[in-house]
Parts: C-alpha cells; sequence; structure tokens
C-alpha cells in the first residue's frame, strides 16, 4: 500500500481526528495528503506523522527538560533525536574524567533535583545516570536515530513540517507535522575545528576533543592541547595524569572561592550589584589566590569573566588543579600557532617544536541554520536565538527554543517552564474551540 494512502487509512479510524477537525480542515489537510501521495510515487519509503502535541528536536537536558514539564501538564510530545541515547553530547562525546563544572544545584532540571547523595560536582556518570532517571520518571521516550534535514513553517497548512531522514546511507524519509516546534539541539551541536595553517598535513594524530576520552593511549607523548577553555585545560590534566607531556597553546579562575562555589558567589554577588563590580571582584580574589598568571604566559582578557560569558558565550576556566601542574612546569603554555609542517609547529614567538598528537579543544556551535527554515528567531550568523535571555525562548507561529542562552541549565529550566506555559495555554484554547484553533493534519505518535 502507498504510504500516503496508509496514513489516510489510519486517520479514517482516528477518533481524536474525527473529534477534533472540523470539515473545512480536512479539505486542506487532503490537499496536502494527496500532494505527497504524488511525491510518494518517487520516494515510496517517505511516510508522514501527524503529531498532535509538540515536536521536539533533541534529546539532551534541554530537549527532555521541555519534555518533563508539558507532560506534567497533560502535554504529549515527540522528541526526535538524531543519535542512539538522550544526552549523546554527555554520554559519546565527552572525556571519561569530565564533572559537571557548577555546583548541582544550580544544574537540576525542572521537577526534580539530583539525589542527596550526589557530590557537590556530580561526575560525567552521575549526571548521565540522573537524566535517565529524569526521563524514565516522566515517560520520556524520545524517537531516536532520526536527523532532523530540514523544518519549515507550512503558511497554508499553519503547521511545522519537520523532515526527518533515518541513520545509514540509505536511510528512510519521515516526515513529522504539528502545530508547535520546540528547537532544543543546543549551543554544542556541532564540533568547530581551527583554521591553522599546515593541520591538515600533521604527521601525528589530530583529534577534536569529543573523541577524547583518556590519556592513557599518550602516555610519553608530546601532546598539544589547541584551545584554552575548561576542556582544554582538563584534558591537559588528564594527560599529565597518564605521563604524557602536555603543551597548551586562558582566564583562570578558582572552582572555589572564599569557602564556596565561584559561581555561587558570583550568583550572591549579583543581588546587590552590576556585573561589572562583581568581575572585578572575582579578578581582584582570583589574582590573591593565584597570583599574576600573565608571569606564566596564561594572558587575562579585557573584561570580566561574567561579562565575557554574556557577550561571547565563553565560559570562564574554573580550576579544577591544571593550574598546580602549570606552575610546577607539568604542562606548558605556547602561545597561539603560526603555522604547523610535518610534525613540526611554529608558534607566534617563532619557536619551534615537534609533537607527537594535537587535540583540538576548540568547543562546538549551533546548527540550527543548516536545518530550521526560520529566520527571525535564530541568526544565520551563529545558529543562536536574536533576542538575548530571558527573550530568546519564543518565536512566531509556534516556535521555540531552549538551551540557547548562554546561562547553561539554570538557563534551561527558565526557558523549558516558560515554554511549557506558553502551549498549556494553546493546548487548553484548543479543547475549547478546536474548530476554530486546529489547522491541519494531528495523528497520534505512530506510523
Amino acid at each position: 500500500m502507498d504510504p500516503w494512502s496508509e496514513i489516510e487509512g489510519k486517520r479514517a479510524h482516528d477518533p481524536i481526528f474525527q473529534n477534533y477537525f472540523s470539515q473545512n480542515c480536512r479539505q486542506s489537510v487532503d490537499g496536502f495528503c494527496k500532494k505527497r501521495s504524488a511525491d510518494a510515487a518517487v520516494a515510496r519509503a517517505e511516510r508522514c506523522i501527524r503529531v498532535l502535541g509538540p515536536i521536539i528536536v533533541g534529546a539532551g537536558p534541554s530537549g527532555l527538560a521541555v519534555a518533563a514539564c508539558l507532560k506534567e501538564k497533560g502535554v504529549d510530545s515527540l522528541v526526535l533525536e538524531r543519535s542512539n541515547c538522550i544526552a549523546s553530547l554527555w554520554q559519546l562525546k565527552t572525556y571519561d574524567r569530565l564533572s559537571l563544572h557548577l555546583p548541582r544545584q544550580f544544574c537540576e532540571l525542572p521537577l526534580m533535583p539530583f539525589p542527596a547523595y550526589y557530590p557537590i560536582y556530580p561526575s560525567k556518570q552521575q549526571f548521565v545516570a540522573y537524566l535517565e532517571s529524569y526521563a524514565a520518571r516522566f515517560g520520556i521516550c524520545p524517537t531516536y536515530n532520526r536527523t532532523v534535514v530540514c523544518a519549515e513553517y507550512d503558511e497554508q497548512l499553519q503547521l511545522w513540517r519537520v523532515r526527518t531522514r533515518a541513520t545509514g546511507i540509505m536511510g528512510e524519509e519521515v516526515e513529522y507535522v504539528s502545530r508547535w516546534l520546540v528547537v532544543a539541539t543546543g549551543e554544542n551541536a556541532e564540533v568547530v575545528l581551527p583554521e591553522i595553517d599546515g593541520l591538515d598535513d600533521f604527521k601525528g594524530t589530530v583529534m577534536h576533543t569529543s573523541s577524547y576520552k583518556s590519556g592513557g593511549a599518550f602516555a610519553g607523548k608530546r601532546v598539544l592541547v589547541v584551545g584554552s577553555g575548561n576542556s582544554g585545560m582538563e584534558v591537559c590534566l588528564d594527560l599529565c595524569n597518564h605521563n604524557a607531556n602536555p603543551h597548551i597553546v586562558v582566564h583562570i579562575l578558582p572552582r572555589e572561592m572564599l569557602g564556596q562555589s565561584t559561581f555561587g558567589l558570583s550568583m550572591w554577588l549579583l543581588k546587590w550589584l552590576p556585573v561589572h563590580v562583581v568581575d572585578r571582584i572575582l579578578l581582584l580574589i582570583a589574582r590573591t589566590m593565584l597570583g599574576d598568571t600573565a608571569q606564566l604566559g596564561l594572558k587575562r582578557p579585557t573584561i570580566g569573566p561574567l561579562e565575557l560569558k554574556s557577550l561571547s558565550g565563553k565560559t570562564p576556566v574554573l580550576d579544577v588543579g591544571t593550574f598546580a601542574k602549570i606552575k610546577s612546569g607539568d604542562i606548558k603554555v605556547r602561545p597561539a600557532i603560526k603555522q604547523i609542517s610535518g610534525r613540526q609547529v611554529e608558534f607566534m614567538d617563532t619557536r619551534l617544536e615537534e609533537f607527537d598528537v594535537i587535540v583540538l579543544a576548540t568547543g562546538y556551535k549551533s546548527n540550527v541554520p543548516f536545518w530550521l527554515k526560520d529566520r527571525e528567531l535564530f541568526s544565520e550568523k551563529d545558529g543562536l536565538p536574536r533576542k538575548a535571555f530571558p527573550n530568546g525562548w519564543k518565536g512566531e507561529n509556534g516556535l521555540y527554543s531552549v538551551g540557547f542562552t548562554r546561562r547553561g541549565l539554570m538557563g534551561t529550566s527558565v526557558d523549558a517552564r516558560r515554554i511549557a506555559h506558553d502551549i498549556e495555554q494553546q493546548w487548553k484554547a484548543r479543547g475549547k474551540h478546536p474548530d476554530v484553533h486546529e489547522r491541519g493534519p494531528s495523528y497520534a505518535l505512530g506510523g
């Protein structure tokens, strides 16, 4: 049977559809399906699935948070995930020694705290276990191995059409249709690779931190870590602990100040003081605790850590032990790279050194511009909302964003609650006047 005919047959026996759709809505849907039936003659593997609730793209912490908040309000959703598990960045693309850089109370998702026995800074394994328990508690079952290749708003149907492709070379294409679309792919969807002259021809091993697991494989090797964020500093420490010889090409703060977490102290100070004043206080305490880091090659930015985070999204480095290794000389700091030739790296200070491995701790970026056909809510330049937090969570025509606040999981929780409340209001209004508020197909989450 033609897949589109199959959908029409299912629709005829769907009580939800019969109860919620007036005749004029059916006419627009029929036209939509007839058009796609013609397309099916060319691509017979393609299917169309109508989703009554919102479509959420991404099963990371942000997507799970929205799904849970919606579920609490009685609204089911469809969560699409390109990988084979929840929180794929955490499970598949992080190093073994990773832990949360902020205290757990600042990283909880809505409606469910961390277990009381968890440490202040939960490990990667503990955080993943927390997320899996979170998904189980709220009955969140993502549709895995579904990569969204295109999502666009259909003005005629007043619905979002989300086209996906299954994992694999000949992956089946399925289109999901819904009134609401929640973009939860986050700020860290794709790796960022630097442009360094000669990098492609490096004779040793080159890897991004998304592929790095442990320094055990690099014992005795000279390793250059490019990128001085938290990941770069932790990878250097891990390499050092596994008897490698790490170098790093960093705005650095102690993880704890005055007996409490640096982040917690920052949040407390911001209740009474402006950002630039808090920045000055943090830098003063950091200099007192760490000394003049410039003498070790660690030059500070011209603006403070909080302002830097707000303007650029770059997180200040919270030291977990790396700084002591830098002071002792076990980790060596180098200036920017000028060029690479063979295994030899030339730095901007004209120094030449040979390395066996280069680890790129150069971060990630949003991939939203590659698949979302919307230029109002998201910027084409960086794939982030055009409006800064707290105003970047909602667009037009039922489009939402979560996980793009540059404020970590605290920002995610705030936006997740807002999105769920907003959709709930529309959901209730639609229930009272389905013939007025519903404008398209609404088949349940099956095929």
